[in-house]
């Protein structure tokens, strides 16, 4: 072997067997077997409430997915991102967060989106074509969905500079502290926008944390297209602390999003968290994953399945009965009919209404704009 040759990482030292699981850092703490093991640093004592809770969470965060789906190959829906498989990631990220802190999401986070009361009928709105995104931001500290890959890293690294000059970082007082999470891909750590919001946190010490959710396709490019060595080591170049998560586990993702969001929280700057998941389903409902992955990586994956390995858990342990399932199963049917119904009745937007939101005060020339058009418009008033 040549001095060259040997320099750098082996491909199948990184993306080999040893790792396929996740490599011996993967933080984890209920195995798809659903047994539940213990980890020295990142744990959690969970009661049968929480967990119940966090059941019922990615249950009903699913059948938003279902139902979103269907509505897409019924026509009522332009298109739709999916987040089949990757229900824990989101959940255990998103019930980890307090009420001050921020999100900054993606356009797959429709999870985190109903962790942070957002009602899943506005996020249906931008699929459908007919608004921006019909949800205020401020009111329950979750943005507006990023279509634009990795953009919302710099948005994120900014907004927690500003909590730092806002006084709201390592006061002591957990109702005050704050700290912010941006979502994003695997695909996403390869652009310019998100290494750029690496530095910037790492820099300002920014209260972030980077919430990576690696599915392992980026649309069709897999991982190991995108890195030579396992992305929370990334981190390390840019000095700041990274961990990678069992995504599939919902008691470990949250038990390790919790610490990175307290360590934000009291000033010790950002984090890396790489969420180790898989895609079951499509990038999107335009994308056909079986022109480039095989079926025997998606039935691995299945064994793994987030909502099955609590589930098996919560009945090992005696922890629910049938009229838990029972229950939450008429729930979810009743969020399904929600949805149905209620996407079929938003409202067609007006043409004239998108020359107000260019700006936060309509310019001169954007109102001449507007006029020039509603006269376009009007021009073919009574005409057949």
């Amino acid at each position: 072997m040549s001095e060259h040759e040997s320099f750098g990482p082996d491909l199948a030292e990184v993306f080999g067997p040893s790792q396929s699981d996740g490599g011996p850092d993967l933080v984890q703490l209920l195995t798809p077997e659903g047994e539940r093991v213990h980890h020295p640093e990142f744990d959690h004592d969970f009661s049968a409430e929480e967990l119940r809770g966090l059941y019922r969470d990615m249950v009903l965060t699913r059948r938003i997915d279902v139902e979103a789906t269907a509505l897409q190959r019924h026509g009522e829906l332009g298109i739709w991102a999916q987040l089949l498989g990757q229900e824990a990631a989101q959940i255990g990220a998103g019930r980890a967060l307090r009420p001050q802190d921020y999100v900054f999401p993606t356009y797959r986070e429709h999870g985190v989106a109903y962790c942070k009361g957002v009602d899943p009928l506005r996020l249906l709105g931008l699929f459908r074509g007919v608004d921006q995104g019909g949800w205020d931001p401020n009111e329950n500290n979750f943005g507006l969905y990023t279509i634009v890959i990795g953009a919302q890293t710099l948005h994120a690294t900014g907004y927690a500079m500003g909590m730092q000059r806002d006084g709201v970082v390592g006061t002591g007082d957990p109702d005050r502290d704050s700290a912010v999470i941006a979502h994003f891909g695997d695909g996403a750590s390869s652009q310019g926008d998100v290494n750029e919001a690496f530095i910037f946190a790492a820099s300002y010490n920014a209260p972030v944390v980077f919430f990576c959710q690696n599915n392992q396709w980026a649309i069709s490019e897999p991982i190991e297209r995108q890195t030579r060595i396992p992305l929370y080591q990334r981190a390390l170049g840019f000095g700041f602390p990274g961990i990678r998560v069992d995504g599939n586990d919902v008691l470990a993702t949250y038990a390790v999003t919790k610490a990175a969001l307290q360590r934000a929280r009291e000033g010790n700057g950002p984090s890396f968290v790489e969420a180790y998941t898989y895609r079951m389903g499509a990038h999107t409902t335009t994308d056909d994953p079986t022109r480039y992955r095989l079926n025997d990586e998606l039935e691995h994956w299945k064994l793994k399945d987030p909502i099955e390995r609590l589930k098996v858990y919560l009945r090992r342990n005696g922890l629910v009965d049938q009229e838990f399932f029972d229950d939450l199963d008429a729930e979810a049917k009743e969020l399904g009919h929600h949805l149905r119904e209620g996407c079929k009745a938003l409202p067609d937007p007006k043409p004239l209404d998108q020359f107000g939101y260019v700006f936060s005060e309509m310019t001169d020339e954007i109102a001449a704009q507007r006029d020039e058009f509603a006269a376009y418009l009007a021009s073919f008033e009574g005409s057949h």
